[in-house]
């Protein structure tokens, strides 16, 4: 048989002669299987023993951990009356990434409903930014209506804006919160590690725009902030907002600050100054408005440190309540300077210095005394230091260490001048009148059982200078104008010059700090009124007013029985005296 040429060359092709050696099919099957091991093994490991990772990426895709908002608490009254709650309100924030699909109608429809200018809601789109805020605590409806254009990339946060029902009335007093519902001024400053709460959070599952569509679990519950209970009788603040506001008016006055408090508690009932300001709307405020005066401003007090210095003057022993005391006919000198009185009198009884308001009486008191002697009895009384009732702001006041004081320093002291207090410090100075020589520690928060006080003056002097104060009020007092039907009140009137550049000017702070009813205490009353600049400026005329109609309104509110006749009181005149001045008289208008 004969063979074909062409296979005959194939049979003697020198490659298909070499064999593959075993060895090398072995090894690449090897590597086969260690290949597949390794992905099984790795497989295995991933979803079956270590697969936090997987599922966290997974989850990333399509889980989220929301926040949820606590509640922050309740600021009540001693009555249960709301003065601040926290109402659910909406933030409306973007992811700019997704927001860049929204078309320019769009933007116009969200511009519009959140009151925005559209170049500014376009910038904030493509600031290149992963979050952004667009406008924060908007009403429900309104939030209701920017989910409704289902935009991308626009989403909804839960939050809280605080209200307050009370508007201008509590607002010096409560304060505000900020934007994150953190307190800034006032009691929600003050309370705010009691009033603020914990966030809690939950899991859920949200769709590729964002939308919740499962609320998987609640990881931590919320904790939301406590309630407070002020000490505060909103009854009795509106009285005393409306007559200072009042006052302030009708003196043309630059500001005015009125403080109650309970003399069986230390409890402060009300408190307000004017101008105050809206905390719902503080689109325009001023530094003015803001200012809680009864404890931020200290001024020159005037004579009502007057029946300090009596009561010092009868706890020694050195005078009676009848003690004459020569005045001068009006002028005292010491050193080379001379003090005088508004009115010239020769010789006053220690009650009549007080009654009259005499200067060079409480001066001819105060010297009788060591500098010391002083300053110790104005430190026990609070002044030169801050009550430590935590209120922002609170001022110290200025009592000048008593090595400094010079016998005209120490004369002029004695009736307010060379000494600053706020009026919170005085109003809780004249508590040892009026609980017979013992002083409390003031609460803002109500009390369920009085504190223990420390006393200051003995039971006798105390009485004894409360009925001194009676006579302020009464015929040939200086602030008749205190008086109110149907119940026993005693004060003080304070006139001072205000210093401006280390010099006194002509332009007044006046004063009355009182007590009702005389019988058995139980309010103190303190006002100011600053720079008064219609035709009075003296504290009976401008402050004890004011005085006198809080304290009827917050006696009859509080049903204290009266302890004076229920006759109708005479008006009081002002007549002119020999020295041009006017003199309160009874009778006339």
């Amino acid at each position: 048989m004969t063979r074909s040429p062409k296979a005959v060359t194939f049979n003697h092709t020198p490659l298909l002669q070499l064999g593959l050696p075993q060895w090398r099919a072995r090894l690449v099957l090897l590597v086969l299987l260690a290949g597949m091991g390794t992905l099984a093994g790795r497989s295995l490991y991933l979803q079956g023993v270590h697969n936090e990772f997987l599922q966290a990426k997974g989850e990333s895709r399509y889980a989220r951990v929301l926040e949820v908002p606590a509640t922050r608490g309740r600021i009540s009254d001693r009555n249960g009356n709301l003065l601040a709650v926290s109402t659910p309100v909406y933030s409306i924030w973007a992811i700019p990434s997704d927001a860049s699909q929204i078309t320019p109608g769009q933007s116009r429809q969200l511009a519009q409903l959140l009151e925005m200018d559209v170049t500014d809601l376009n910038a904030r789109f493509a600031a290149g930014r992963d979050f952004a805020f667009l406008k924060r605590q908007v009403s429900p409806e309104l939030a209701g209506k920017v989910a409704a254009l289902g935009l991308p990339g626009i989403h909804q946060q839960n939050e809280f804006r605080r209200f307050y029902p009370s508007g201008e009335v509590m607002a010096h007093m409560l304060g505000f919160t900020g934007v994150e519902d953190r307190g800034q001024e006032g009691i929600e400053l003050t309370y705010e590690r009691m009033l603020t709460g914990q966030a809690g959070s939950r899991r859920v599952i949200k769709d590729r725009r964002g939308q919740v569509v499962e609320d998987v679990e609640s990881i931590r519950p919320p904790r939301d902030g406590d309630d407070v209970t002020l000490a505060m009788d909103a009854r009795i603040q509106y009285l005393a907002y409306t007559a200072l506001r009042e006052a302030v008016q009708q003196h043309n006055a630059k500001a005015g600050s009125v403080v109650v408090l309970d003399v069986q508690t230390g409890e402060v009932l009300a408190l307000v100054n004017a101008p105050t300001f809206n905390p719902n709307n503080r689109a325009h405020l001023t530094g003015a408005q803001l200012r809680n005066r009864v404890f931020t401003d200290a001024f020159e007090p005037g004579s009502v440190m007057k029946p300090f210095v009596a009561a010092m003057a009868l706890e020694s022993g050195k005078f009676q309540a009848a003690t004459p005391i020569d005045t001068h006919s009006g002028h005292l000198v010491i050193g080379n300077r001379t003090i005088h009185d508004t009115h010239p009198y020769r010789t006053l009884t220690v009650a009549e210095v007080i009654q009259k308001s005499s200067n060079i009486g409480a001066a001819r008191m105060a010297l009788e005394f060591t500098p010391e002697q002083m300053w110790g009895l104005y430190t026990r009384l609070g002044f030169g230091s801050p009550l430590q009732l935590g209120f922002p702001g609170e001022a110290s006041g200025n009592l000048r260490p008593a090595r400094d004081w010079r016998p005209i320093e120490q004369a002029t002291m004695s009736y307010g001048h060379g000494i600053s207090v706020t009026l919170i410090q005085i109003a809780r100075a004249y508590l040892a009148f009026a609980r017979d020589g013992e002083l409390l520690p003031l609460s803002l928060t109500r009390v369920d059982a009085p504190p223990q006080g420390v006393r200051v003056f003995s039971p006798r002097v105390a009485r004894e200078v409360r009925a001194m104060m009676e006579t302020v009020v009464n015929p040939g007092g200086t602030a008749t104008r205190a008086r109110v039907t149907g119940y026993r009140v005693a004060g003080k009137t304070g006139t001072a010059n205000k210093v401006e550049g280390g010099r006194y000017v002509n332009r007044y702070v006046s004063s009355f700090v009182g007590l009702a009813p005389v019988s058995n205490p139980r309010l103190v009353v303190a006002v100011t009124i600053d720079e008064p600049s219609a035709e009075q400026h003296f504290g009976g005329a401008v402050a004890a007013p004011v005085f006198a109609q809080v304290v009827e309104g917050s006696l009859r509110a509080l049903g204290v029985a009266p302890d004076a006749p229920l006759a109708p009181l005479q008006l009081t005149a002002l007549v002119p005296t020999e020295n041009g001045r006017r003199d309160p008289v009874e009778g006339g208008l």
